[in-house]
């Protein structure tokens, strides 16, 4: 006899399968058991289809084996919904089809849920167990879980570095200080975020697609939108994103709906979605607020953003305490004291101002090192 964790297991395995494919949803696996049998499983695929619990029980009547669902029991990661969205309640599905017990990983965060499926079931007579491999649950959907609890996405900056700790010359050249094999991990990242962020620096210097290219992850059904920081709105009309799949947002100074109405109107006819924030003056530069940044994310439903950008975006993004994880790409290559550095990050001069990590990961990735990891949780900006 097989136990929960055994079931819930294979749940967690099947609900992977969607993690290129769910934005903005969670990432969801089900089982369905009788007699000690799997009897059908199920997973969310894409957003607006059918969820893990109506799969698995749609699997049952194609094999017109449904009654069998009679007196079983559903292994589901995250607690059936109990509310109408784009498909119906899956805890109101369960309850038709017969099931007597169901087992879940952990509570839907979101507010719209958050036990009260849980409860529906109880109310019509289904046994429930929860937080069977609650800890692994959860990390299938870190994004989406801060999103609800927080009200912002998990923020993960990307960079690449010599081993020196530059990212370009001082003319700005950077192509290509990694590898192909980085690169090519690069688009992974990509394909698992809701969205990319950068500044406009990045957009003048590069002119950047910032899209999903690798052939390894081109059915992944969406591509990630991106996200501009362009206080003054620089864009060009004529940037490369602008014309590709998935929507650009341009975040501007409010100041610009007044003093560049001819501009936004070009720009929103080559596609572009423009966001108008607070601002304040640092170092003789307008910068955008960062949490009203956050903020326009999340009610954009980003669960993942991958922020791809220069040393000062993401120096400010990491001074103010939102960026949840580092991915660092080191080469092993020298480019000097003159080259340009990792972060800007001013106003760090005693050892007490340094930004703690913890280190979660070290790779080889082609002849390169990736680094992964996040910001000590016990330091807090400003401090």
């Amino acid at each position: 006899m097989y136990s929960d964790e055994y079931y819930m297991a294979r749940a967690i395995s099947l609900a992977r399968r969607g993690w290129y494919s769910t934005h903005p949803n969670p990432r969801v696996g089900c089982v369905i058991v009788k007699n000690n049998h799997i009897i059908a499983d199920g997973w969310h695929q894409i957003a607006g289809q059918g969820h893990a619990e109506v799969n698995a029980l749609a699997a049952l009547k194609e094999s017109n084996n449904i009654a069998d669902a009679q007196g079983a029991t559903a292994y589901v990661t995250l607690e059936p919904c109990s509310h109408h969205g784009k498909t119906p309640p899956c805890s109101q599905a369960l309850v038709d089809a017969g099931i007597k017990k169901v087992v879940v990983a952990m509570e839907d965060p979101n507010p719209l849920v958050e036990g009260k499926g849980i409860t529906f079931l109880r109310e019509n007579d289904l046994q429930v167990k929860v937080g069977v491999l609650e800890s692994e649950a959860r990390l299938l959907n870190p994004g989406f879980i801060q999103r609800m609890e927080n009200k912002r996405p998990k923020i993960r900056c990307k960079m690449g570095m010599s081993l020196d700790g530059r990212t370009a010359m001082a003319n700005g050249e950077s192509q290509w200080i990694t590898s192909p094999e980085a690169r090519e991990d690069v688009q992974r990242l990509r394909a698992e975020s809701s969205a990319i962020l950068t500044g406009i620096g990045t957009v003048l210097a590069d002119n950047p697609s910032m899209t999903v290219r690798s052939e390894q992850y081109k059915n992944i059904h969406r591509q990630p939108d991106r996200v501009v920081l362009d206080s003054a709105l620089k864009m060009p009309e004529t940037a490369k994103m602008l014309s590709l799949q998935g929507q650009t947002h341009i975040l501007a100074d409010k100041k610009c709906q007044l003093s560049a109405v001819d501009k936004i109107k070009s720009l929103q006819e080559s596609g572009a979605d423009i966001h108008y924030l607070s601002s304040h003056e640092l170092n003789g530069q307008t910068q955008l607020d960062l949490s009203e940044v956050l903020a326009i994310m999340a009610q954009q439903q980003y669960n993942d953003v991958l922020l791809e950008a220069g040393a000062t975006l993401t120096g400010s993004m990491l001074q103010a305490g939102y960026v949840d994880e580092l991915i660092i790409y080191m080469a092993p290559s020298l480019m000097g004291s003159d080259a340009r550095g990792l972060f800007n990050l001013p106003g760090m001069t005693q050892m007490s101002d340094k930004i703690h990590l913890h280190i979660q990961d070290i790779r080889a990735v082609g002849k390169d090192f990736r680094i992964t990891a996040s910001v000590d949780k016990a330091w807090v900006p400003g401090s």
